[in-house]
């Protein structure tokens, strides 16, 4: 895949290739404006910043049956073999690959989602009085049949607000969010429709699938009919089941998070509003003060 050229929607914040993108000045600047808004949201509710590794450990992700769930995403991480170095120090002919041969077994994989790390850290825990919020950012990782500007990538940022505890403090921690990201994106004059999606962890079975379909898990905030910039998430006690989290009481503990993808942010507001990314960086802060 060529860089995006110039003029285009992508072309005007970011030159991408295979589906790796590089931001200017000032995509940077609007991805800032806009994570700005987040974060002020997540300290609204009293959620934690933290920074995970860059990396997760592939029997942690065995622990989240993520190889069952979402196999087609999954990139793995490894190093060269200690036969195969050497004849990359001599100068081996360069390869548009690394030949699997020449690889050492992958320990760890790159997150396709910023929130396991969240339950991953709070595994065999049991929470203090009310619910345990977290924000967090990762760039993460996702292998698709095909990339497609700013609106899918390879590689992009997620950031994430997550709640642990009872049913009824995530059941609310995402009601809250529904209502402000609506209201924002109304305030912001950016149009979208809330439409129901499906998650693989709660398809595995005829009961999970008919349970998904009674009380849906996912909902996701779409731009343009069929690009999601954030999402409504509730893993019921999924993840508190398979991490061993528990509430005060003794129960399995609940989860749930509102994930915002950045750059498809971006691409959906420059493809809208057809100006600047420094003249949107200013509405999106104008707007997303109290």
């Amino acid at each position: 895949m060529s860089p995006t050229g110039p003029g285009t929607e992508a072309g005007r914040t970011a030159s991408i290739r295979g589906g790796l993108a590089t931001l200017g000045p000032g995509a940077l600047r609007l991805r800032a404006a806009l994570d700005g808004v987040f974060t002020g949201w997540a300290a609204e509710v009293g959620a934690a910043a933290v920074q995970y590794p860059p990396l997760m450990r592939v029997e942690d992700l065995h622990r989240l049956d993520y190889f069952q769930n979402f196999p087609h995403l999954a990139i793995l991480g490894a190093a060269l073999t200690e036969e195969a170095a050497p004849g990359y120090a001599a100068g081996e002919p360069e390869r548009s690959a690394v030949p699997a041969a020449h690889l050492t077994e992958a320990a760890y994989a790159l997150p396709s989602a910023a929130c396991y790390n969240v339950y991953l850290d709070a595994a065999g825990r049991e929470l203090p009085d009310g619910p345990h919020k977290v924000t967090t950012v990762a760039t993460c990782f996702r292998r698709e049949t095909h990339y497609e500007g700013l609106r899918r990538l390879l590689g992009f940022s997620m950031r994430e607000i997550v709640c642990v505890g009872t049913r009824d403090e995530v059941m609310d921690h995402l009601q809250m969010f529904r209502k402000k990201v609506s209201g924002y994106l109304v305030d912001l004059g950016l149009p979208v429709e809330i439409q129901t999606a499906s998650d693989p962890f709660f398809d595995a079975d005829a009961g999970r699938a008919l349970m998904a379909q009674l009380f849906p898990v996912k909902e996701e905030f779409v731009f343009g009919g069929s690009l999601a910039i954030g999402s409504l998430n509730f893993h019921r006690n999924f993840f508190g089941e398979r991490c061993e989290i528990r509430t005060q009481d003794g129960e399995l503990a609940f989860t749930g998070c509102v994930a915002f993808g950045l750059e498809r942010w971006i691409s959906a507001l420059t493809s809208h509003f057809g100006v600047t990314e420094d003249e949107l960086a200013d509405r999106v802060q104008a707007v997303g003060r109290p």
